[in-house]
């Protein structure tokens, strides 16, 4: 896809759209690169930091790291080939160039607290002007900080953190950002990095045959990771895009998977519903870990079932039972949600939020997705412990008391608790695997007493979540409301794919919630969440759909909906939480739930159509 440089997002000349950005990272943070060559959003040094640059969220305040031509030209971004460094080229009329940018990855043993952005800008015809400015606004923009400059090297300090910038052509420097103006000539290069310092870590030069060599390693490591997957079907290069950026979205130190790596990109431009997904979803988190298991990465779903172990997580007592709905990336358990009123959010659309509170929520669907996903650990990666069943024993028995509540539900409505047909269901799945885990390993369990959880959740599903009406499964028990969450039924091995009741489920969700293959969750006006203004189709609630149709047997329908949503994906593959109107990506981005969603589609449907 092409892009003119400098071109502006929706208001014109200020904003990017959401989905003009690549993403790169190191498995501790990640920036997104825009398609004009901008960087503007970056946490130092890991995911959920505060912000170093965030002109996405304010194009004023925010901060950015701006690197084009000094003329007109064209550009285009694309990963260079099964890996996350990204590539932005410029056409002119006088020359190409690109620009690389990546992270490399620290070796945990050698240099665990070093943190790198580099850029490299290469000529590779003709020749190009080139600028450069580095205006970083610490602290989501509220900080202020020093620069001192020599040559090559500038030193951002600020009262939280401390950058470096090495490069190799001069820098210059007004006291805030640093600048500096370039030309190349074919062949030619100019190598800028971008350091986190301290006491222990100081600035580090980063000549051409450094980036040279930082580069093929990088390389290097993002292809040998992808070189696991078992996947070799009809849609190998988005299944293995998505699983490059589910493990962009992982924090090595722990093993945990963030939702996203942004926060308050709006669900709706100009509306209210921004949060901060830096964090660990359950659901999110198990849900990733069975696509990883589909495409053979057992690394990874073992590194988060040690999160879960040596954080503690299922052994929570908190107010809402032993699980959270989310945690943060290093297991802690507060994440209280503040509004920067200072940052007038993308495009207008405040508030922008730090941290969640739906820390707070009961969700109750969570068991069931994470013992989905240690069920598919202890089948396809390795056996579970006895400690860990000993905490899956724990959490069950504790589901059997409290399946039968209201809860907020998985899309985290702030509008009460209800009977969600959807919790009920993965209550069901959580202990529907737990029986099945302790009867093929002969592990200890009160059967007797599980077997009658599962069994009545199931007749009250089947008798109170069926609404006659609509002749479909509702959201609620008791009511007609439509809900693209029960899409899930039939994945979750709840009721045959084929059943007449699920048959006139899917098609009342195609009727009512399904616009050109793409799915909304609900409808806001008939069921409301207790928010303000619309938003996009659910993206992962698209790709459900075609799970669904695929399940169903209605594989010319499965597939045309499959490419349908495959044309939806940014010029990079990438994918935000949501679609707008007009095909917009909307929501932060790139979001794990739309990305693990994929793999699973395209899975099942490869495996459907032979």
């Amino acid at each position: 896809m092409e892009f003119g440089n400098g071109a502006g997002g929706a208001d014109g000349t200020r904003y990017l759209p959401i989905s003009q950005h690549g993403l790169i990272g190191d498995l501790r943070t990640a920036a997104l690169v825009g398609a004009n060559g901008t960087i503007d959003w970056y946490c130092c040094p890991r995911f959920d930091a505060p912000s170093v640059f965030a002109s996405i969220l304010d194009a004023d305040k925010g901060g950015s790291w701006e690197l084009a031509t000094d003329i007109p030209t064209r550009t285009r971004q694309f990963y260079f080939p099964d890996t996350n460094v990204l590539i932005t080229r410029f056409y002119a009329a006088d020359g190409v160039a690109e620009i690389q940018d990546f992270m490399p990855v620290v070796d945990e043993s050698r240099e665990a607290s070093r943190h790198r952005l580099i850029r490299r800008v290469i000529c590779v015809r003709g020749s190009l002007p080139f600028r450069t400015r580095i205006a970083p606004r610490f602290g989501y923009g509220a900080e202020p900080h020093t620069v001192r400059v020599q040559v090559h090297e500038a030193v951002f300090d600020s009262p939280s953190i401390s950058l470096a910038l090495t490069s190799t052509v001069p820098l210059e420097s007004d006291g805030t950002d640093v600048w500096s103006h370039f030309k190349l000539l074919e062949g030619e290069s100019v190598v800028f990095a971008l350091d986190k310092i301290s006491d222990d870590v100081r600035p580090l030069a980063c000549p051409h045959a450094e980036a040279e060599e930082q580069f093929e390693a990088t390389v290097r490591f993002w292809r040998q990771w992808l070189g696991h997957s078992r996947y070799r079907g009809r849609w190998r290069e988005m299944v293995h895009r998505s699983a490059l950026l589910l493990k962009l979205l992982t924090y090595a130190p722990t093993g945990a998977i963030v939702a996203a790596p942004t926060t308050s990109l709006p669900e709706w431009v100009g509306g209210e519903r921004n949060w901060d997904y830096r964090y660990v979803w359950v659901r999110d988190a198990a849900f990733a870990i069975y696509a990883m298991l589909r495409l053979g990465f057992t690394t990874e779903a073992e590194a988060f079932m040690g999160f879960l172990s040596d954080r503690g997580i299922m052994r929570g007592v908190g107010p809402t039972g032993p699980l959270q709905i989310m945690y943060g990336i290093d297991g802690r358990t507060e994440l209280p949600e503040t509004r920067l009123s200072h940052l007038e959010g993308h495009l207008g659309s405040a508030p922008v939020r730090v941290g969640n509170a739906a820390t707070e929520q009961l969700q109750l669907d969570i068991y069931g997705a994470l013992i989905d996903s240690v069920y598919l650990y202890d089948k396809w990666g390795q056996p579970i412990s006895s400690d860990h069943w000993d905490e899956v024993d724990a959490v069950v028995n504790w589901l059997c008391d409290h399946w039968d509540q209201p809860d907020e539900g998985v899309w985290e409505t702030r509008g009460g608790r209800r009977n969600f047909v959807y919790s009920r269901l993965m209550c069901w799945v959580a202990i529907e695997r737990a029986i099945r885990m302790a009867n093929r390993r002969g592990l200890p369990a009160d059967l007797l007493r599980w077997q009658r959880s599962r069994d009545a959740i199931y007749r009250q599903i089947m008798q109170q979540g069926w609404s006659a009406k609509r002749g479909a499964f509702a959201q609620g028990l008791g009511d007609d409301v439509l809900d693209a969450a029960v899409l899930m039924m039939p994945m979750a091995k709840f009721i045959s794919p084929t059943d007449p009741k699920w048959l006139s489920t899917l098609d009342a969700l195609t009727a009512d919630l399904v616009s050109d293959s793409l799915v909304y969750r609900y409808d806001p006006e008939v069921s409301p969440d207790g928010l303000r203004g619309s938003e996009g189709t659910f993206s992962i609630c698209s790709f459900w759909y075609v799970e669904a149709l695929t399940r169903a047997g209605r594989l010319e329908e499965a597939r045309l909906a499959f490419e349908k949503m495959l044309t939806y994906a940014n010029h990079v593959g990438l994918y935000a939480e949501e679609i707008g109107r007009s095909g917009e990506q909307l929501g932060n981005f790139p979001q794990a739930f739309t990305h693990l969603s994929l793999i699973s589609a395209a899975f099942n449907l490869d495996r459907a159509l032979g």
